[in-house]
């Protein structure tokens, strides 16, 4: 028996029917569409509006889009990890509540809060678990209502956010060339006063003056985490392309969390790579935490090839931030399935 390698054999995702694009933003704040594109990069973004539906709504429909796009047997699916910095819940875990919904009866599943690296650090635990050999398939979801905690009367923030989930299966096989390879992931814990929401921990516990003051949502100091976010991102990149014999030549995709399109820029002229080498789709989606990277999966899944390079980086509140490396595994050209 060869050496156990975990593989993402499918991509699912949803993302709200509702567009909040530039021109009926502006018309909420003081912003227009030549501001918001020249700084970050974004046209538009979706919204989760209908009342009663949280982060566990999109996550599921993501799930069930991939369950349903794989044909794999959901009593077959051993964990479901899932990455959220908008829980429904303090708790039960959001994660519980997608597995309960979807019918996974012989998994697992937990919440991991890693801000906007989530998604990462999940797949780096999805793939240990299945390289360990105890676990065979692993579902690892991305998700993140973030209008939930958006200020709309700050126009610093407000235009950077939205709302989406996606999923990818991630399942053991004995594949010699493809599969995940390597990752460099770490969190310097400087980020607390940059980039936050005041109340609602069990630090400040929601009262009636951390409502009254506006202190359950995004704080940002936009400089200081833009200036963290490119230099770690792109010498994380360089760490991880280096120690795997990565370069130009040879990297096929890199797949950047969208935050800013200037740091996706940033990290592409690092690798001297093209833009056109750059999955993006900060425009339509904006920021969605945690569900930006696996969103952008599932957006290009049809331009994925068998053994395609590809590395995946992300930075977010903590400061937490990484890169890994991959082989992809299946000709994503062949996967038909509908986008919504």
């Amino acid at each position: 028996m060869g050496k156990i390698k975990a593989i993402i054999t499918g991509v699912g995702g949803y993302v709200p029917d509702y567009i909040l694009n530039n021109e009926e933003l502006a018309r909420m704040v003081d912003t227009n569409d030549e501001w918001i594109m020249t700084r970050v990069g974004i046209k538009e973004r979706r919204i989760l509006t209908e009342e009663g539906l949280g982060t566990s709504y999109m996550a599921r429909k993501a799930v069930k889009m991939l369950i349903n796009k794989t044909g794999v047997n959901p009593d077959t699916i051993d964990a479901l990890i899932l990455s959220t910095s908008t829980a429904d819940y303090q708790f039960p875990s959001t994660a519980s509540i997608v597995l309960g919904k979807v019918g996974l009866k012989n998994a697992f599943a937990y919440d991991y809060w890693g801000a906007c690296c989530g998604f990462l650090y999940s797949l780096d635990t999805a793939a240990c678990l299945i390289e360990s050999g105890r676990y065979k398939k692993i579902i690892v979801v991305g998700a993140d209502k973030m209008s939930s905690m958006v200020d709309y009367t700050d126009r610093a923030t407000c235009p950077l956010f939205g709302d989406g989930a996606a999923a990818v299966l991630v399942e053991a096989s004995e594949d010699d060339e493809n599969g995940y390879i390597d990752s460099y992931l770490r969190t310097d814990g400087k980020g607390l006063p940059f980039l936050h929401m005041k109340a609602g921990g069990s630090v400040c516990p929601p009262s009636h003056f951390t409502v009254d003051h506006r202190l359950h949502f995004i704080y940002q100091e936009g400089r200081t985490v833009f200036r963290y976010a490119v230099t770690s991102m792109s010498d994380d990149c360089a760490l991880i392309a280096e120690r795997n014999g990565l370069d130009k030549n040879n990297i096929t995709w890199v797949i950047p969390h969208q935050a800013n399109m200037r740091i996706i820029e940033a990290v592409a002229k690092r690798l001297e790579l093209p833009m056109e080498q750059v999955m993006v789709n900060i425009e339509h989606y904006g920021n969605t935490s945690a569900a930006t990277i696996p969103l952008a999966l599932w957006d290009n899944e049809s331009r994925l090839r068998p053994g395609d390079n590809i590395i995946l980086t992300a930075f977010g509140a903590g400061f937490v931030h990484g890169a890994s490396y991959l082989r992809w595994a299946y000709d994503g050209s062949t996967v038909n399935a509908p986008k919504k």
